[in-house]
């Protein structure tokens, strides 16, 4: 590692010095609004020096004296030649070759996008691919994507669980315009507390993050890029309701104050007062729920000056009641007469975020992030109490320049974390404080034919896991055209919230069992665990359209691990692991653009996760060996008002899974040892009647695939062997929805 190091210092200083120009490309359109035209070709005339625009249009490119016409390329829009004669800043408006008259080739812009040129694993999601299913929060955007798995938590609170490399959501990153949001006591329902509509794009890391956002990931990170209020619609309204008895209503307000303020006020509603019991087991299918979710969104932009700011005021407040269909709170709560539980969460946040760039020095830039949470949960589940109260507090400073020249890049800075838990399980009250400090460096290395690499590292001190280190590293590499060869490792530590995580076990008989070794959290000792992976991306020609194959493998190997037992029955226990925890993750993937305007996304996915429980080395319960995914997408070519059709057909096929051990269960209780094989399919129709109105029409789980059983001893839930959480796929049957979007520009 001491070689690695050295090579990354001295290598830099090897280069020569050169100027920069720097930039953003962006569509013109009626308004003349500053929209980014992500993937534009940038390049010097009879060069082979050039770069690509990035998501927002920006980018960053050479100079010399005896560069002097720059090229700037899009498919679908006229090349411009600009001719420079010293380093400054551009801004420039492509127009489309719709204006001609004349025989154009265009092309779509993908919904989703898989860099050739980053060093990390990085699939952008973008607002487009969230219209192809039922969107109606963060936990289920991912229904159309491979890399991400999806699942109910447990049989009775409608919450969805996700899983990235076969780890569960609290080995991800999951952060917010890269401020990490759901973690601590939003991790069991955090992910339905973001609107869909609220998000302009998404960005999936697989394998070890960025030293930049912290030490915590694992398993990858999720980052949601919220809409902004100088480009988002004045007004938008998205109008939703479903067969299973819930409605939303969600209301975007923009306004432009003057040429550097803008401003949205963000309104959600979702409601769900109807029962349902389709299995006939006396349990709600889903939840009864209320939900009101406000954001006031704040941007500031001044370019000449270099200025960018947003400040975000958000609150929550979300009701949940679930249980038997005569479960009234009024006159059960507490007592045997019914089973039911509520879930009551209140949540204030508040971020600002400032950045910088020196309009002189472009590749000079300050960025600034401070947010502060306040999550407030009281529940119960049957007659086991749990609350939480966590107030989090995060900074983070960013500076990030260039050393010789833009093909070696820096970032460097110092977080602060500040987390207070308080919880009440039964009638024992835990309380904690953590609080940290950390100091990050991160070198990239970028010739933007070949080798992308990045090299990070990180120091913090911890009040209760101590002083640590936590390298990353990234890299890719392109053997021949339109290829890419990654390789990462990294460490990620953490401390578990065994409660918070795990919320799930309260719906049952089980007794909690903290086998406590005197480690600093709840008895037990941090999380440790590196992360490694390869993956191979190779784009081509198939009978003359667009295609591309991903071959990803990663592999999960735990120092430490809290064990989460449910092999006894009658317990759920937590331990420090002893012996091996390893999690292998293969996933091959396939899209081919058809015809025109009609894409094909297909997947396998092999997970090999296993952990030493008390008992043996087993096979993680409820994680699929084998699973099988496949999208479909077509639409019609547009109108002169803009109007067409999309279809969406979504399948998902998920082989036997695991089922933890109720052998000790008497013979009426007891499970077999797998699961059955579950296959579901989802489609959508969505009509656009011009860029302000369209309607929407769609299905889940279509084939009416629905678990048999899914609680254990339904029939009497406050005896021994009570379980909620043996889940492995749907519930309800089918699902049958509808929704309006309005949008005024």
């Amino acid at each position: 590692m001491k070689n690695i190091i050295s090579i990354l210092i001295i290598f830099p200083m090897l280069s020569f010095s050169q100027d920069k120009i720097s930039g953003m490309i962006m569509e013109a359109n009626e308004k003349n609004e500053h929209i980014g035209l992500a993937g534009a070709n940038v390049i010097w005339l009879n060069t082979t020096v050039g770069t690509v625009t990035d998501v927002d249009g920006k980018f960053t490119i050479d100079y010399k004296k005896e560069y002097q016409k720059l090229v700037i390329s899009y498919i679908g829009f006229k090349t411009d030649t600009l001719t420079i004669a010293e380093p400054k800043m551009i801004h420039h408006w492509l127009q489309p070759t719709s204006d001609l008259d004349e025989v154009t080739i265009t092309s779509r812009k993908q919904s989703t996008a898989k860099s050739y040129l980053q060093s990390a694993n990085i699939l952008t999601v973008s607002s487009d691919e969230l219209l192809k299913a039922a969107c109606c929060n963060l936990s289920e955007s991912f229904e159309t994507n491979p890399s991400i798995d999806v699942n109910f938590a447990d049989a009775i609170s409608g919450t969805r669980q996700i899983k990235m490399l076969g780890l569960t959501s609290p080995y991800i990153l999951i952060t917010s315009e890269n401020i990490p949001t759901i973690r601590g006591a939003s991790q069991a329902y955090g992910l339905s507390f973001t609107p869909g509509t609220w998000v302009e794009s998404i960005q999936i890391t697989k394998g070890a993050g960025s030293v930049v956002n912290g030490f915590e990931s694992i398993a990858g990170q999720i980052n949601t890029e919220m809409v902004k209020p100088s480009t988002d619609a004045k007004l938008f309204v998205n109008a939703y309701g479903d067969g299973s008895g819930r409605y939303e209503l969600n209301t975007h307000l923009n306004t432009n104050l003057n040429g550097k303020w803008s401003t949205g006020l963000y309104l959600h509603g979702n409601i769900r007062d109807k029962k349902f019991d389709m299995n006939d087991d006396s349990f709600l299918d889903a939840p009864l729920q209320k939900q009101v979710n406000l954001m006031n969104r704040w941007q500031y932009t001044d370019t000449e000056k270099g200025f960018v700011s947003f400040i975000n005021l958000r609150y929550l407040n979300d009701e949940k009641q679930t249980g038997q269909m005569a479960f009234d709170p009024d006159l059960h709560k507490g007592t045997t007469n019914a089973w039911g539980s509520e879930i009551d969460t209140e949540r204030f946040d508040i971020s600002v975020k400032t950045g910088f760039v020196n309009p002189e020095i472009p590749w000079r830039s300050l960025g600034v992030q401070a947010a502060f949470s306040r999550h407030e949960q009281e529940s119960y589940f049957g007659l086991n109490q749990y609350d939480i109260l966590h107030n989090s507090l995060y900074a983070n400073a960013i500076y990030n320049s260039i050393i010789s020249d833009s093909r070696h890049k820096i970032k460097t800075g110092l977080s602060y974390t500040y987390d207070h838990y308080d919880e009440l399980v039964g009638n024992t009250d835990f309380e904690r404080t953590e609080n940290s400090v950390g100091a990050f460096f991160e070198y990239n290395f970028d010739n933007l034919e070949k080798l992308n690499l990045t090299a990070g590292v990180r120091v913090d001190r911890h009040n209760l896991l101590g002083t640590f280190v936590t390298p990353r590293f990234h890299a890719r590499y392109s053997p021949w055209e339109k290829s890419a060869l990654r390789f990462s490792f990294g460490r990620g530590k953490r401390s578990a919230n065994i409660f918070a995580e795990n919320q799930s076990m309260f719906s049952s008989s089980r007794s909690l069992n903290i086998v406590n070794t005197g480690g600093d959290i709840y008895g037990l000792d941090p999380e440790i665990a590196w992360n490694y992976g390869v993956s191979f991306l190779q784009g081509f020609n198939l009978f003359g359209r667009k295609a591309d194959l991903t071959f990803d493998f990663y592999r999960t190997d735990f120092q430490n691990q809290v064990v989460v037992d449910y092999e006894n029955p009658q317990e759920v226990s937590f331990y420090n692991l002893e012996g091996d925890s390893y999690a292998n993750s293969l996933q091959i993937e396939f899209n081919y653009n058809v015809f025109e305007h009609f894409d094909l996304r297909t997947a396998y996915k092999f997970y090999d996760v296993k952990t030493q429980y008390n008992s043996g080395k087993l096979v993680k319960p409820l994680t699929p060996r084998h699973r099988v995914f496949a999208n479909a997408s077509y639409e019609t070519h547009e109108t002169e008002k803009n109007g067409l059709w999309r279809f969406d057909m979504t399948y998902n096929w998920l082989g036997e899974q695991r089922f933890s051990s109720t052998a000790s269960n008497p013979v009426q209780y007891q499970l077999p040892e797998y699961s059955p094989t579950v296959a579901t399919l989802n489609a959508q129709v969505t009509k656009v009647f011009s860029d302000k109105f369209e309607v929407y029409l769609g299905g889940e789980n279509i084939t009416n695939v629905s678990q048999n059983n899914p609680i254990v001893s339904a029939n009497d839930p406050f005896g021994a062997n009570f379980d909620t959480t043996f889940v492995y796929g749907p519930i309800f049957g089918s699902m049958y929805y509808a929704g309006l979007r309005l949008k005024i520009k």
